[in-house]
């Protein structure tokens, strides 16, 4: 073989390599931009939309912005765990005063999604031979995460038969016989994706106490807060958690509730025994960040940052959470009440009890079909929806469309 043959048959190195699924939820919005129906909704993707369907910033965003464009004096590179400023914020935001400060790791990542990643690879490197459990169903993207950062991954039960409730008892049983003690258990702290449905505060004072007998690591995915019920309830179960455990990792993302869904903001707290222990845990999370992105953005942690440290910035935060929050709470009242009045259609009260943007509608895999064929409603093969995508001047079509489809 010459040189120039040698050369030409390694240039086609690349040809066998198979074509990737496309992602199941980025492939229906792909999917939905391509639609070229006036007539169509898309409830597949996580994200808000205001009553136009535009996924707005926030005004306390905007003010931030003006404020980092007036003061902000270099773009220069963070360190490794990230802007101290955010980082604090965030520690008080997501622990409070409930946890010594000395006990607690904190790095800035990018995004809830980088968060995982950062906590999978400490628990692969520092905790093996560690088993993560993750409810079934969850996030889509955990699996996938928590394999690549070299973890095994096993599943603990958590939806009921009816795909509308929680399986509590089956959950226990699993979290008790399955798990052997230093084995990681996912929980998400509140507004379950992809089904809404929450654990009680009476439900995760058990939970907490067979994860601590259990000597099990609560790894807790925290995207949601302010969502559900608000940002103190929906911290309830975060709470009862640590009140019971000396150690966890708790990974938050401020993309849902401070509307940053493109500036990849999140963050991983490490609670430890002993500040010894938290010392030498951070260590270890800054290795993992430099082998992996180095550091991270500054934008929207500076943001974050602004806002609360700002005491009128922070109301003004809370104040278009909480509206978010109630507007998400009220499509859900719109959408059941609407289905009530077609004639033979299911009860879909179930979806008031459910938390936060997602929700379990019960359609299956082909009547989400149908409906993204035929009406342009594109919904997850699972029958999840995104509440938060509904536009409340077309909800009495929707719900015509949905009935049609379950006649």
């Amino acid at each position: 073989m010459t040189a120039t043959e040698s050369a030409t048959a390694a240039s086609h190195r690349f040809d066998s390599i198979p074509l990737a699924p496309p992602d199941a939820i980025l492939g229906l919005t792909e999917a939905f931009a391509a639609d070229t129906r006036s007539e169509k909704m898309n409830l597949s993707v996580g994200v808000y939309k205001d009553a136009s369907g535009v996924t707005p910033i926030m005004k306390c965003v905007k003010a931030a912005e003006q404020k980092l464009i007036e003061t902000e004096k270099t773009k220069g590179y963070l360190s490794i765990d990230g802007l101290p400023d955010y980082r604090s914020d965030v520690q008080k935001l997501v622990f409070g005063d409930r946890i010594d400060a000395g006990r607690i790791a904190m790095v800035q990542a990018p995004g809830g999604t980088g968060a995982l990643r950062v906590a999978g690879e400490f628990l692969a490197r520092q905790c093996s031979p560690t088993r993560v459990f993750l409810p079934n169903p969850t996030w889509a993207n955990h699996n996938a995460i928590m394999q690549s950062a070299g973890v095994n991954v096993e599943s603990y039960s958590y939806l009921a038969d009816d795909r509308r409730s929680l399986n509590f008892e089956a959950m226990l049983n699993d979290l008790s016989t399955k798990t052997r003690p230093g084995d990681a258990v996912l929980l998400h702290a509140c507004c379950h994706n992809p089904t809404g449905v929450d654990p009680t505060a009476d439900q995760w004072k058990e939970i907490a106490r067979v994860v601590s007998a259990q000597g099990l690591i609560p790894l807790l995915d925290f995207a949601y807060q302010g969502f559900g019920d608000g940002l103190e309830a929906d911290a309830v179960g975060l709470h009862t958690m640590l009140d019971a455990c000396a150690e966890a990792i708790v990974c938050s993302s401020y993309s849902k509730n401070f509307g940053l869904y493109s500036e990849r903001v999140g963050a991983v707290g490490l609670v430890a025994g002993t500040p010894a222990a938290a010392t030498a845990s951070l260590s270890q999370l800054k290795v993992i960040v430099r082998s992996n992105y180095s550091n991270p953005p500054r934008h929207g942690g500076a943001i974050v940052a602004t806002v609360l440290s700002d005491d009128e910035l922070t109301q003004m935060w809370k104040a278009e959470l909480e509206e978010m929050r109630l507007r998400i709470t009220h499509l859900r009242e719109q959408f059941v009440a609407g289905m009530a009045k077609q004639s033979g259609a299911p009860d879909f009260s179930f979806l008031l009890k459910q938390k936060g943007m997602f929700s379990y509608s019960g359609l299956t895999a082909m009547q989400a079909d149908e409906l993204r064929t035929k009406h342009g409603v594109y919904v997850v093969g699972s029958g999840r929806i995104n509440v938060a995508g509904m536009d409340e001047k077309r909800m009495d079509w929707l719900c015509s469309v949905v009935a049609d489809v379950l006649a």
